[in-house]
């Protein structure tokens, strides 16, 4: 796959034939509505097998070799050149697919309202073969130990047709969301604890669940001891039905970080215990915050830096947000929150208003500013396809399991061409 960052004066048939390709497919491959009409500084994926690199000053074969990981002698041969050969400025240079690497792949997919969309439904039915888990979000932990279900709709038939295994998720989630006291109840009584673990074995072996993902947030501190032990016991019992156990993991970037989400979830216990974790990565710019990206490589980097000094490499998911936020300026602290958006939503409101996207090399997201028609300033941060390359490249680098998103039913297309062009996905 080739990312091609939209410049002045390109258009779809320039870019096809920049890469060998036809307009056709790459509109089809980006969704594109209205491919007359691109926007300066969006990125487009380009599905092509292997890559083309133009020549910048400076290069050569070997510093070329090394950034994509293959040998000078195979770039030479397979550009008709010497390897000692003198590179023009601007000369085209194929580089061939390195062999995919195998990774795990989760999507959470959240139904609201008591029903799934026909958006949600179709997101689920056209990305289940891109995944190794379809997680249902969530099953609601209920005071008596009982649990409130998710609608379900026809995701299990879609993940057998899909050689997808389904996800049980587990939460402490309550009307007002994550809810301090009833985590509190269900990891310091231990007959509710056996309660709850009953009605999960039941549930699983009702629906096929494969693994059972706890996603317990907004712990009180004291209870991360509980919280460990819950878990050995739940490791128990669960494996002895033939399940895998999953937890969700604040960001952290030290054992010591302080806070409300992060002092009950211990990174070392957890690695030791469950067989696999999501961190989740995201939300550095969140809807009640100021403008930021989501989910800013450095941040995100630092996190599984420490992930890795807790628990082996293949152990850790990569959290990754599919969606940005479109602030409303100026920002004020308890004002208006950000209106939640997908990067596809995200080019489209750059178009209408016709403005650039720019990219922050820093933060490694696009971003852009618009006035709207009452004349009121925007700031949007979103993913694309050279924001999720980076998160793919430390998922090469760090040798981590894989990635998990959250969450589907928001356009994306240019991730799942980019996930499925470099990896291949490990089915359960």
């Amino acid at each position: 796959m080739q990312i091609h960052v939209v410049q002045q004066g390109d258009s779809v048939f320039s870019i096809a034939g920049l890469y060998d390709s036809t307009p056709n497919a790459i509109i089809e491959a980006n969704e594109l509505e209205t491919p007359g009409d691109l926007v300066i500084g969006q990125a487009l994926v380009i599905p092509i097998v292997g890559q083309f690199y133009f020549v910048q000053q400076g290069d050569s074969l070997y510093s070329i070799a090394q950034e994509f990981n293959t040998t000078p002698q195979q770039l030479a041969q397979v550009n008709g050149l010497q390897v000692g050969a003198v590179l023009p400025v601007g000369l085209r240079l194929y580089i061939p697919d390195a062999p995919p690497r195998s990774i795990t792949a989760n999507a959470y997919i959240e139904p609201f309202g008591g029903e799934v969309s026909d958006t949600l439904r179709s997101s689920a039915e056209n990305r289940a073969a891109s995944l190794t888990y379809l997680a249902p979000f969530s099953y609601e932990i209920q005071e008596d130990g009982s649990l409130k279900a998710p609608p379900l709709d026809n995701f299990k038939e879609i993940a057998q047709q899909n050689d997808t295994a389904l996800m049980m998720v587990v939460t402490n989630l309550a009307e007002d969301g994550f809810d301090r006291e009833l985590g509190r109840k269900i990891l310091t009584d231990e007959a509710l604890q056996d309660t709850l673990l009953d009605n999960i074995i039941q549930i699983t072996r009702q629906v096929g669940f494969q693994d059972v993902h706890f996603d317990m947030e907004f712990l009180p501190p004291e209870t991360k001891e509980n919280y460990n032990q819950f878990l050995r016991k739940a490791k128990q019992r669960l494996s002895a039905e033939g399940l895998l156990i999953s937890t969700a993991l604040a960001p952290k970037t030290s054992a010591e970080q302080q806070g409300a989400w992060y002092e009950a979830h211990d990174y070392k216990t957890h690695g030791e215990i469950v067989d696999f974790v999501v961190l989740m990565t995201y939300e550095w710019g969140y809807s009640g915050g100021p403008p930021r990206a989501v989910a800013p490589i450095g941040p995100v980097t630092e996190v599984v830096d420490y992930a890795l000094t807790e628990m082996p490499a293949e152990k850790i998911l990569l959290g990754q947000n599919l969606y940005g936020y479109d602030w409303t300026l100026p920002y004020e602290p308890g004002g208006e929150f950000a209106k939640a958006i997908s990067p596809q939503q995200a080019i489209q409101i750059a178009r209408e208003n016709n403005v650039a996207i720019s990219y922050d090399q820093e933060e490694q997201a696009p971003y852009f500013t618009y006035t709207d028609s009452s004349g009121n300033e925007h700031e949007v941060w979103f993913e694309d396809a050279r924001s999720i390359q980076k998160k793919f490249d430390l998922i090469k680098e760090r040798g981590l399991l894989g990635i998990s998103y959250w969450k589907l039913g928001l356009a994306f297309p240019q991730n799942w061409l980019l996930l499925n062009g470099q990896f291949s996905i490990d089915k359960k």
